[in-house]
């Protein structure tokens, strides 16, 4: 999973930073509400994180100007406010939570999964694909009812081609979407992690789900050979 962070103080973008990565979720950052902003628009990410006191665009016309896009991207509204006016003024402009400074990264997270699971279908809870099973809160995932231990970047991985089935998704869209932006590797780490998520989800199994297309990238689905 993929979230911006739009927050100016380097400090409270650090802790979260360091708790979100720990989680297994890739994180890309702004420390203004102009480039937060133009990075909301041009990424497909699953979550926002927003600040309310931004340089150059604040949080909440930021928030404003990306739901005139109709985008419908959670977003956290972080702030040291916590008047009532402000908290509505903020849900008005299109935020859908809001935690006020300071605040225990344990309750963040809580915030965070609880966004990613409501609403459309891809946010469930648990992702099925033939006799795979993903639980998108416990993170386990099990295949014929056997449980299958991954690391978290191979489960962050899974998660992405599963939410993507039938799709196919190129090295870069791999690599920009399960590290982070700011990853400088080369896209051939996404073939070693394939390799790795089939010796344990594949070839133990009398059915193949993951496919290489060739040239392209990857993709999962019921069909495959």
């Amino acid at each position: 999973m993929r979230i911006l962070l739009v927050e100016d103080e380097e400090k409270v973008a650090r802790f979260i930073r360091v708790g979100l990565k720990a989680e297994g979720f890739a994180i890309d950052s702004a420390r203004d509400g102009r480039t937060g902003l133009q990075l909301a628009l041009v990424n497909p990410y699953d979550l926002l994180i927003v600040d309310l006191m931004l340089p150059e665009l604040s949080g909440t016309d930021l928030i404003r100007e990306l739901r005139k896009k109709n985008s419908h991207v959670p977003v956290v509204v972080l702030t040291a406010r916590d008047a009532i006016a402000d908290k509505i003024a903020n849900f008005e402009s299109g935020a859908d939570d809001y935690l006020t400074k300071p605040f225990s990264f344990a309750e963040l997270l809580v915030r965070i999964k609880a966004l990613l699971r409501r609403g459309t279908v891809n946010r469930s809870n648990v992702l099925r694909i033939a006799d795979l099973e993903i639980d998108r809160l416990t993170h386990q995932v099990r295949r014929n009812g056997v449980a299958i231990k991954l690391t978290s970047k191979e489960y962050s991985l899974l998660e992405y081609l599963v939410l993507s089935a039938g799709r196919v998704l190129s090295r870069t869209m791999i690599i920009e979407h399960v590290w982070d932006q700011s990853f400088e590797g080369l896209t051939n780490i996404v073939d070693v992690y394939v390799r790795q998520l089939r010796a344990k989800i594949d070839e133990p199994f009398g059915k193949k789900l993951i496919r290489t297309i060739r040239s392209v990238g990857y993709t999962i689905s019921d069909f495959a050979e």
